[in-house]
């Protein structure tokens, strides 16, 4: 029984662990998102586990500055940006023996495992709108290229 339990663990764990932080959210889980507003407007979405809201922030602009690209713009300018961190509703992992008496001489034995956590959720939302030619003069605007070869992930 305890060997089922500690392969079920190390499946999950391993399953958990082979994906990777930056990739295409389905049926929305982690990841990114977008969704196509008007020609050269997107609203562009990234959900990841954990509070490190800088990285989830990085992830959502690396994801602005490839739709740019691959809608063959060169800068994007940032109109509206959300960040939300939120605490999952789930158990605590929680792996045990126990071994007790009672009033009468009896013994009890227990093994039980749960799975999940209570680590927080972190969700950035931006609405981009995107050009070429000349780059508007703002703190918001970002080349698109520049931002790609800076925040995305090294290839191993």
């Amino acid at each position: 029984m305890a060997s089922v339990a500690v392969i079920g663990l190390a499946l999950v764990l391993t399953a958990c662990a082979g994906q990777p932080d930056y990739r295409a959210a389905e049926n929305g889980g982690f990841g990114y998102s977008e969704r196509q507003l008007t020609d050269n407007q997107y609203r562009v979405n990234f959900k990841a586990r954990g509070d490190d809201t800088g990285a989830a922030m990085d992830y959502a602009m690396l994801r602005a500055s490839e739709l740019t690209l691959e809608n063959e713009f060169e800068w994007f300018v940032v109109s509206s940006r959300e960040t939300f961190v939120d605490r999952e509703r789930v158990t605590n992992n929680n792996f045990g023996f126990g071994f007790g008496y009672g009033f009468r001489p009896r013994s009890s034995y227990h093994l039980g495992m749960t799975l999940g956590d209570g680590r927080k959720e972190v969700a950035v939302n931006l609405e981009i709108r995107m050009g070429t030619g000349e780059m508007p003069e703002s703190d918001q605007a970002y080349n698109a290229a520049e931002l790609f070869e800076n925040l995305r992930p090294p290839t191993e």
